[in-house]
Parts: structure tokens; C-alpha cells; sequence
């Protein structure tokens, strides 16, 4: 084991020494890398977006198991939870009016999980709550969001509002991880619940990043005007590259932390 954690080790090491602008272009050429992987070995792109969907309920279930068994919310954050529900209640109401499907029962029953872990946070498991450590503004991204949904929106049939609240849930869902993020920055240290249930969002989230960027090169850019005219289709992609890269460095830390048998995740200061 030790022999096959060395040229790990070293590779981790020599990447740590270098600048920003190296370690940024490194993330590009291996996301990259993976994505022409994947391209190769994934007949139904489709498939990538089911393995999202997996792959998060596999997180939200070790949540599940983190608040009963371990009876504690300690580094998880409640501000992050509250966003996500509400673009997964914004999501589920577009649904509903605009594109009923399989993916309007898979969102409520997220919402409905979503929902319990509030519960749970704010009242059950109360004590254990770092709220001095979950100190994330929540106007910080609900008023950007808003904002830019007004202006960047769908240019479909349906009518306004609607468009704007789906625009408004697809900004909402790139940055809902940041709370999460800054609680795991201010504690510096992460408990093995939580950093398995933020690496499946990070796993998720990569997955439907490369459903979406294999779907628009599959169909050599004609997807993208299906979606609509305008920055729209875009602000699609971008906003799924986004929330991809918010977790790239935190599941960069992940890896190495598990390869190391560390069973807690400590990072260093300015990861996330």
C-alpha cells in the first residue's frame, strides 16, 4: 500500500507547489480529459445525467444516516439546505406548468428530503448547529439570482413569470453549495459524513456538467438553439460549468485525503 501511495503523494505534492494559474490549468486539461473519456466509454449520454440523479440521492442518503444515526448536524449547513429547497420548490412548480416528467417526481422527492433535513437542523438536532460558523449571507446569491433572471431568461412560449422563476432556479442551483463551503472553510476541518455527502454533490454535479457539454457537442451546437435565442442557452452551460468548478478543489482534497487514510478531511486555508 505504501509503495502505491507514493507516486500519489509525490503528484499531489508537486501540484500543491504550483502557482494558481498552473493548478487552474491542470483542473481544465483533467476535466477535459474526463469528458472525452466519457464521450468514448458512455454510449447514451442520457445515462449521465441518471448517474447524477444516483449519485446525489447516494449523498442524501449518507445525510440521512449522519442525522439519525450520529444524532448531529455539526458541520453541516442549514442556509445550505434552505437554497436548495428553495430552488428545488421554484424547480417543481416549473415543472408542473411547463414540462411534467419523470424528473418532477425525482425533484419532489428531493424537496421532500430537503425539507426534513431543515426540520431536523432547526429543531430536533438544534444543539448541535454551528450557526456562528454558518455565517453565509443568503442575499449574497438570492438577489444576483434574481436579478440576472429578470434579464437572462428562456425565450419559450410560456409565459414570463414561469420563465423567469425556471431561469431564476438554474442560477440558484449553481451556487446553492456555497454556505456549505464557508461553514467547511471556517471549521477548517470536516467530519466523514459530510465530506462524503459534499463529494456525491461534487460527483453529481460533474456528471450532469458532462450530460449537458456531450449533449451540445453530440449535436454540434443545434441543442443550444433549441433551448432559445439570445445569452440564454449559454448562461445554461456556464451556470452548469460553474457549479461544477465551486466543488472541484474541495473533492481535489477529498481524494487525496481518502488515498491518505485519513478518515478526517482537513483543509488548508483558502481552499474553498
Amino acid at each position: 500500500m505504501r509503495v502505491q501511495q507514493r507516486p500519489i503523494r509525490a503528484m499531489s505534492m508537486w501540484v500543491r507547489r504550483q502557482p494558481p494559474k498552473v493548478k487552474a490549468f491542470l483542473g481544465v486539461v483533467s476535466g477535459m480529459a474526463a469528458l472525452v473519456l466519457l464521450r468514448f466509454i458512455v454510449n447514451d449520454h442520457d445515462n449521465l445525467f441518471v448517474a447524477a440523479e444516483a449519485v446525489h440521492s447516494i449523498g442524501i442518503t449518507v445525510l440521512i444516516y449522519k442525522l439519525i444515526k450520529e444524532k448531529t448536524c455539526a458541520g453541516l449547513s442549514l442556509k445550505s439546505q434552505e437554497l436548495t429547497a428553495i430552488f428545488l420548490a421554484v424547480r417543481l412548480y416549473c415543472s408542473f406548468v411547463m414540462e411534467y416528467d419523470i424528473h418532477t417526481l425525482l425533484d419532489l422527492a428531493t424537496l421532500a428530503t430537503t425539507l426534513w433535513v431543515i426540520y431536523m437542523i432547526r429543531f430536533k438536532l438544534k444543539s448541535s448547529y454551528m450557526e456562528d460558523k454558518d455565517n453565509f449571507a443568503l442575499y449574497y446569491v438570492l438577489v444576483p439570482c434574481a436579478a440576472l433572471a429578470l434579464f437572462i431568461h428562456p425565450s419559450t412560449s410560456h409565459n414570463l413569470v414561469n420563465r423567469i422563476f425556471w431561469a431564476f432556479c438554474v442560477y440558484l442551483e449553481a451556487v446553492s453549495v456555497l454556505p456549505q463551503l464557508r461553514v467547511m472553510q471556517n471549521t477548517k476541518i470536516v467530519e466523514p459524513f459530510t465530506a462524503h455527502y459534499v463529494f456525491a454533490l461534487g460527483v453529481a454535479r460533474f456528471l450532469s456538467c458532462a450530460h449537458w457539454v456531450l449533449q451540445v457537442l453530440d449535436s454540434r451546437g443545434h441543442l443550444l438553439v433549441a433551448l432559445g435565442y439570445g445569452l440564454w442557452p449559454s448562461m445554461v452551460l456556464i451556470s452548469e460549468i460553474v457549479q461544477t468548478f465551486i466543488l472541484a478543489d474541495f473533492c481535489y482534497y477529498y481524494i487525496k485525503s481518502v488515498f491518505g487514510g485519513q478518515l478526517v478531511l482537513r483543509l488548508p486555508s483558502g481552499v474553498v
